[in-house]
């Protein structure tokens, strides 16, 4: 650990200097921040109109693993990630 001494620096002088090194840095962080971006969630149909096949494919995609699915509890309904979806179309091609 590095041992700092101020001398001969007022209180003012030491509180603008850790303000303008916080700016640099915030400003930093402004310049190189991505916010990550929220899945994007599909239905059953929606896939099927990538795929342009019978919703019954993708059941059978679903059950052999080809595809995963993610569902809310008790709801019946089915999803799936567009990311894993076009990362299944760019293998495939």
């Amino acid at each position: 650990m590095k041992t700092i001494q101020l001398i001969q620096i007022t209180p003012e002088q030491l509180q603008d200097g850790i303000i303008k090194a916080i700016n640099s840095k915030i400003e930093d962080l402004k310049k190189n921040f991505k916010p990550k971006e929220p899945e994007e969630l599909l239905t059953r149909n929606e896939v099927a109109e990538m795929f342009k096949v019978d919703l019954s494919s993708i059941h059978n995609w679903s059950k052999k693993g080809k595809l995963k699915s993610y569902g809310i509890s008790g709801s019946g309904r089915i999803y799936y990630k567009r990311s894993e979806i076009e990362e299944l179309l760019i293998r495939t091609n």
